[in-house]
């Protein structure tokens, strides 16, 4: 396999962290990932960090800090904002769509011409089980994940033509940082594995492992799909 460049914006900690790492150990991937803070883990080699916040749109000094030409692009910033709907407010929702889709428009729009130069490209973002799956207190977030999988599917038939491919992992529960108040204590922690028909939930590494298939050449043939990784949650009673 020829070296590919890979954006991955949100690599500082969770799921993105797992996949900085997991990539950096592949001589054949050099690693740019932008997020607001630095990781802990660097440095790593063919890993360049570089500090930006998605509500920004990508400035010319940040371009110039990039290569012209990405093959892959992960985006993995996400949201989990729990309560009743007669608690939410608009702005809960608009933080939600804000970080889930606004987000990942700008960066998308923004590298577009550099995944186009590269003749075949791949793009994985992130949903959540709780997008098909209905789930009490989830009214926010599932709907912001929702139109990520509505932008990705509507993305992958515009960009076909391109050889650009665009997936989606929907994961359940995972434990991350961002999980960290649903899994806090030893009895959440059982709740939430029994919820899963495989009596866990997933780790960031299983989800990375993923993502680098899907943004390698031997997902080459798969495009505009939303796959439920969640311990079979979604699918099995």
């Amino acid at each position: 396999m020829a070296d590919k460049n890979i954006l991955i914006i949100g690599g500082s900690s969770g799921i993105g962290a797992a996949l900085v790492q997991l990539l950096s150990q592949d001589k054949n991937f050099h690693v740019y990932t932008l997020s607001r803070q630095q990781p802990n883990f660097l440095p790593l080699p063919n890993v360049n960090f570089i500090t930006w916040d998605i509500r920004q749109v990508p400035t010319p000094e940040l371009l110039y800090q990039l290569p012209e030409v990405f093959h892959g692009l992960v985006y993995l910033p996400g949201t989990i904002n729990l309560k009743p709907f007669h608690r939410l407010t608009p702005a809960d929702f608009r933080e939600e769509w804000e970080v889930n889709v606004l987000g990942a428009v700008t960066a998308l729009q923004a590298f577009l011409p550099h995944l186009k130069r590269s003749g075949a490209a791949a793009v994985v973002l992130f949903s959540s089980v709780a997008a098909q799956t209905g789930m009490s207190f989830h009214a926010s977030t599932a709907s912001a994940k929702a139109g990520v999988e509505g932008l990705a599917k509507a993305l992958a038939a515009e960009w076909a033509s391109l050889k650009i491919r665009v997936n989606v992992i929907a994961p359940s529960l995972t434990d991350t940082p961002l999980a960290g108040n649903l899994l806090a204590t030893p009895e959440k922690r059982e709740a939430a594995n029994k919820r899963h028909p495989l009596g866990r939930t997933g780790t960031p590494s299983e989800i990375a492992a993923l993502t680098k298939f899907l943004i390698s050449e031997e997902a080459g043939w798969l495009t505009g799909q939303i796959i439920a990784q969640d311990g079979g949650l979604s699918a099995l009673r």
